[in-house]
């Protein structure tokens, strides 16, 4: 999700169009050498009349124009300021906008795709399909309708020019990359698709400051909530019928052996593995797609989540061992292990490498349930929203595109749950000395038969209870790191 909600305008129609129209009444022609339009925009902005326009009055103009988006004012003076003193004089503003308005004009002729001078619903239908989002005549039309000033339903450039001529975004992939499905919330087990990057992004330093973003934020995130996601592994783990072991109950038994710090075992290792799991799953899914779409053409739904189930097992293949030694690491007892070598260095010991690789196939199996009903759930509620809420706009907003993510993350996670499950105890067996190696769906059978069906689910409220907190920190961290990185657009 995406990943994402900074990149577009919130238009709120009747407010916008008229304020809108006041403030810009005078440059309804705008000429890209005209410096009077300009002038009488800049005036307008500069409220105290200091000859320059800083973030605060650039803020409050594009409120009073409807323009809602975060980060917008910073973006654009950032973008505009050559002297570095915070703020826009006259002669940077103009040359802001007539470089915005140049990379603008572009996009309007990419869309106008019959020549005419005007975009109309079925072109903006055909471009929204080629990034992947699949739309309605009549949802195309709506969104039209957010930006048609004259009720002609076709949006001529000044239209185009004055909807968009204050806000940062100006090409077409981020105007609606927003309703991409980002990687970016990270719950703790890394499954979703891969995030995307169009081939500008790519050419650039744009794409790798976006992993190290995302892998930032997964790892404040995961530090966060690891006391309820070694909760969950311990209940699922130690959780039975004849040992029944509660919220409060487990995390008090993990405080009594260990203390408070002991909440936090594993997370080291989980942090750890961010990094070479999103750089291979990234590598692997650009190659995948590469293999299953038709060249030049935008890579359909389907095919989104074959090459990003494949992208996850590959990644999962190579990382592997590393979630065998998280899992070890979190159910370790004080003093069992030095640290995460010496634990590596006991099992290789102790159980040969072929220990590296237990619970590897319901692992790789639960990356298909997954990934396709986070896809597919999450595409569902984006069309929906579009369907019934896309009055005047086609902007989500920030809550929506969380819900979107946070509910399709859950829905994917309920599906795989029992296959971690049988992975998290297939993983542990040996630590709980256990001499007998059970198979994945002897283990299936022996949950089912001693706890019924509901023991697959052992553990999954502490799981659920995280998602929320952890969407939303690895939200503002990776909004932050985004800023601090330079890539805020």
């Amino acid at each position: 999700m995406d990943g994402c909600s900074d990149r577009f305008l919130h238009i709120g129609s009747a407010m916008y169009q008229t304020l809108r129209t006041s403030l810009l009444s005078s440059a309804r022609c705008w000429d890209a050498n005209s410096h009077q339009s300009y002038q009488t925009l800049f005036d307008r902005l500069d409220t105290n009349k200091d000859g320059k326009v800083d973030v605060a009055e650039l803020r409050e103009g594009l409120k009073a124009m409807g323009i809602f988006r975060h980060g917008a004012a910073q973006e654009i003076v950032s973008s505009g300021d050559q002297n570095k003193d915070g703020c826009l004089d006259f002669n940077e503003f103009t040359k802001y906008l007539k470089e915005h308005e140049m990379k603008l004009w572009l996009t309007f002729k990419s869309l106008d795709r019959n020549n005419d001078g005007r975009i109309d619903a079925s072109e903006i239908q055909q471009s929204l399909a080629e990034l992947g989002i699949n739309l309605s005549k009549e949802d195309a039309r709506k969104i039209l309708h957010s930006m048609d000033i004259d009720g002609t339903m076709m949006i001529d450039w000044n239209e185009w020019r004055e909807h968009f001529l204050l806000c940062p975004a100006h090409n077409l992939e981020e105007i609606f990359r927003y309703w991409k499905h980002s990687s970016v919330l990270d719950i703790g087990d890394s499954l979703a698709i891969p995030d995307e990057f169009t081939e500008e992004e790519k050419s650039s330093d744009v794409w790798w400051k976006q992993l190290v973003a995302g892998a930032s934020a997964g790892a404040v995130s995961r530090t966060g909530t690891a006391p309820l996601d070694r909760l969950k592994v311990f209940m699922q783990v130690h959780s039975s019928k004849t040992n029944r072991i509660g919220l409060t109950g487990g995390l008090r038994q993990m405080i009594a052996e260990g203390g408070l710090t002991s909440l936090w075992r594993g997370n080291g290792i989980n942090v750890l593995k961010i990094a070479p799991e999103t750089a291979i799953k990234f590598m692997a899914y650009e190659q995948y797609k590469k293999l299953l779409s038709s060249e030049g053409k935008k890579i359909e739904t389907h095919k989104r989540f074959m090459a990003g189930s494949m992208a996850g097992a590959t990644a999962q293949t190579a990382i592997y061992p590393m979630e065998v030694l998280k899992t070890r690491l979190t159910l370790r007892k004080t003093g069992q292990y030095a640290g995460m070598f010496d634990c590596a260095k006991k099992i290789l010991k102790k159980e040969g490498v072929i220990a590296f690789y237990k619970g590897y196939i319901p692992n790789l199996l639960g990356i298909i349930p997954y990934a396709g009903i986070d896809l597919a759930v999450y595409e569902t509620l984006k069309n929906a929203w579009l369907s019934y809420y896309a009055k005047d706009s086609a902007n989500p907003g920030v809550l929506v595109l969380l819900g979107c993510g946070t509910i399709s993350s859950t829905c994917g996670q309920l599906s795989s749950y029992p296959l971690a499950l049988v992975r998290t105890r297939m993983q542990a067996q040996a630590s709980l000395g256990s001499s007998e190696q059970v198979s994945m769906t002897g283990l299936l059978k022996t949950i089912v038969a001693k706890d019924g069906l509901f023991g697959l689910y052992r553990g999954i409220l502490p799981n659920f209870m995280k998602v929320i907190p952890a969407v939303s920190i690895s939200y503002v961290v990776y909004e932050y790191m985004k800023t601090g990185l330079g890539i805020s657009h």
